[in-house]
């Protein structure tokens, strides 16, 4: 029997969402003569860089089928703490910025936390404690850039090498180690399982709270270090850091074959889907269009993708 192409690609997300990154690029290439140059080229990798990191972050857990919509307010007070602490509170880099990664991954820990023992969906948890955290990083700067920072943090926000951004690399490091965790590590097989079927899970004997908190925890140090690379990129802490860090991640995660239920997908192909994003509203800058419409993109690539995501798994489980 043949089988609807929608459920053909939905089966094989990784593929199908490479292929959309392929056509995307190409038009990109056809629309506009200053998109395949190497300052444009360096300035999308720069941008996919920080939404990238929190995006890996997001990707995973929707894997385990949690979400985080704190992350990009972590990553914001985590970046404004590291700032106070660079400056005002004399701390050596050195110190003050594990210090910060530290903060985010304890801040990501008590949402698995939290999740864990009250029992809520995630999502509506993540919402409060993305207004406590947003909170916080108001009180500490009353809304006011925070200058000053160490010249040397410079090199890992606006820094190359053999003309490929830092921010880029290193997000393509914690890539690495995020693909290899979830597809050839027992940790990894323990969050499809538990993505897929928590009770199941639970029946095999895997510790799921255990591996939902260790989860967040990685989330949010992840949106630390966007946070933190932003603030070096920057040479300011911007209160407003993370704020465009909520729409993306998710709708690239869904884009890459995340599924909104838990147990299917990969980081790789949330960054796939991150790419496409960033490629697109990369486009609209060159179009001359006002970078406010970018979060208007977001938003509707938000509802197509979770949309095509819902209808192409009710083509699959008719056809199965």
């Amino acid at each position: 029997m043949k089988r609807n192409p929608l459920a053909l690609i939905a089966a094989n997300p990784l593929m199908g969402v490479f292929i959309a990154l392929v056509i995307i690029f190409a038009i990109s290439i056809a629309a506009s003569p200053h998109f395949l140059t190497g300052y444009n080229m360096s300035v999308i990798a720069r941008a996919l860089a920080f939404v990238g990191l929190i995006t890996i972050g997001q990707a995973m857990l929707m894997i385990l089928g949690e979400l985080d919509l704190s992350l990009g307010v972590i990553g914001g007070l985590c970046g404004v703490v590291a700032g106070m602490a660079m400056t005002s509170g004399g701390l050596p880099p050195i110190v003050a910025i594990p210090a910060c990664l530290l903060l985010g991954a304890m801040l990501g820990a008590l949402n698995g936390l939290l999740v864990s023992i009250l029992k809520l969906h995630s999502l509506v948890l993540t919402i409060g404690t993305a207004g406590v955290f947003g909170g916080v990083n108001l009180v500490l700067t009353k809304g006011v850039a925070i200058t000053g920072m160490p010249p040397e943090i410079q090199f890992f926000g606006r820094g190359e090498v053999y003309g490929i951004p830092v921010p880029f690399i290193i997000m393509l490091v914690v890539l690495a180690i995020a693909v290899f965790i979830t597809a050839k590590t027992p940790f990894g097989r323990f969050m499809y399982a538990i993505g897929n079927n928590v009770a199941a899970a639970e029946m095999l004997g895997i510790k799921v709270n255990r591996i939902r908190v260790l989860v967040f925890t990685m989330a949010g140090l992840l949106a630390a270090l966007a946070g933190l690379l932003m603030v070096a990129r920057l040479g300011t802490a911007q209160p407003s850091i993370g704020e465009t860090w909520v729409l993306a991640p998710i709708a690239a995660s869904v884009i890459g074959g995340v599924a909104t239920t838990g147990g299917v997908g990969s980081p790789l192909g949330a960054i796939f889907g991150a790419s496409i994003i960033a490629i697109i509203e990369n486009i609209i800058v060159l179009f001359g269009v006002s970078p406010y419409w970018q979060g208007v993109v977001s938003g509707v690539i938000v509802v197509l993708a979770i949309s095509f995501d819902s209808a192409s798994r009710r083509l699959i489980r008719k056809e199965s």
